[in-house]
């Protein structure tokens, strides 16, 4: 899963949400941190019921945080999410526009982007799409993509 930190750095660079079925997201700054939540119908808990684990089933989940606007939440795509947010960037670049690869250490994505090729690398592979999508989304957009 994609970091908090990195998440808010793409927000920060323009990254735009619209939130979907099955999103993950995080709430900072609220003492709520190092929980993920995700947009769903239905809350899904782990609890104990009758000295043994469950999975519980609640329509609706009661607590202190009535609502949060979507503007004071930070989206944490999934890697396939930001392979598809690469993609959409790179429309137009010479092929291959994006490949990922396992490195010593985590992951490589490598990108052609306005004639260069670009490797970003980390722990993880959603880390270094993020990286690339970060590195594009500081750039101008000749194509009028920043709102995807």
């Amino acid at each position: 899963m994609l970091s908090l930190t990195l998440a808010k750095e793409l927000k920060a660079a323009g990254l735009v949400w619209t939130p979907a079925q099955n999103d993950f997201f995080a709430v900072p700054d609220r003492g709520l941190d190092e929980n993920v939540f995700v947009i769903s119908d239905m809350t899904v808990l782990v609890e104990l019921v009758k000295g043994q684990l469950a999975v519980t089933f609640h329509g609706t989940a009661e607590w202190a945080l009535d609502h949060v606007l979507i503007a004071d939440l930070v989206w944490l795509p999934t890697e396939t999410q930001l392979r598809e947010l690469l993609e959409q960037r790179l429309l137009g670049e010479p092929e291959p526009v994006l490949q990922l690869t396992s490195t010593e250490d985590g992951y490589g994505c490598e990108i052609n982007w306005r004639g260069e090729r670009l490797l970003f690398e980390a722990f993880g592979a959603a880390e270094a799409y993020a990286k690339a999508l970060l590195h594009i989304l500081h750039q101008k957009d000749p194509k009028g993509l920043e709102d995807l």
